[in-house]
């Protein structure tokens, strides 16, 4: 059977996918100036870069912790609960990994950090935590201002009366209790005037009752004399 070479660029391209791909998750301490983090993640990338490929990155940016975390540092332990979070994924050789490691962990301005080695689903879907936190927080900004604008819509539906529209109202009842009262007064007044008619009638019956009285017994002694 005759042996078959492989030709050398090939030779290197298996070489290079015979590489396993790892996630270096780390936090910078927040005690860094802000434009100085940069040079801090330069300082991570060119270790990477010595040996082997980096494939995908999130530049590291202030977050609140989970959970307090402590570091020794000038002799004491300082806790932080705030951090400058990032990650770079790329490819490595296995047996070269663990000397990374000690020379990410010697970084001064590193609160702590994590090798994770992927798979292949891992290395299909990155998670982009910076970009995933400003989406929700994008999410309920817009969701804060909608509910805004419908409250602001309910009171402009329920606007306060005007002044003006106040004043006419009120004139408005104004001149109603008015009228009522007036109209009242004249329905009195005309029950006062029906009520002495009646009595004036019922006097003058009275009187004629008393003359044909009169008439009556003055036609009777006439008769007796």
């Amino acid at each position: 059977m005759t042996e078959t070479k492989m030709p050398a660029a090939e030779a290197n391209e298996v070489a290079v996918d015979e590489k396993n791909s790892y996630e270096l998750a780390f936090h910078v301490l927040p005690t860094v100036a802000e434009g100085e983090v940069a040079g801090v993640y330069e300082k991570i990338k060119a270790l990477i870069t010595k040996d082997g490929e980096i494939t995908t990155e999130e530049a590291p940016e202030r977050t609140d912790l989970a959970y307090p975390v402590v570091k020794p540092m000038d002799g004491k332990n300082r806790k932080f609960t705030s951090a400058y979070f990032g990650w770079v994924r790329f490819k490595f050789d296995a047996d070269k990994i663990e000397h990374l490691d000690e020379e990410v962990g010697v970084i001064e301005e590193i609160l702590r950090h994590l090798f994770i080695k992927l798979t292949k689903q891992d290395e299909a879907e990155p998670f982009r935590f910076h970009e995933e936190k400003k989406s929700v927080k994008m999410v309920e900004v817009v969701g804060e201002k909608e509910t805004l604008d419908e409250v602001k819509t309910e009171k402009e539906e329920e606007a306060p009366v005007s002044e003006k529209e106040l004043d006419e109202s009120l004139e408005k009842l104004t001149s109603d209790d008015e009228n009522k009262e007036s109209d009242s007064k004249k329905e009195e007044v005309k029950e006062e005037e029906v009520k002495e008619t009646k009595e004036e009638v019922k006097d003058a019956e009275v009187k004629e009752e008393e003359k044909k009285e009169e008439v009556k017994e003055d036609t009777e002694e006439t008769k007796e004399k």
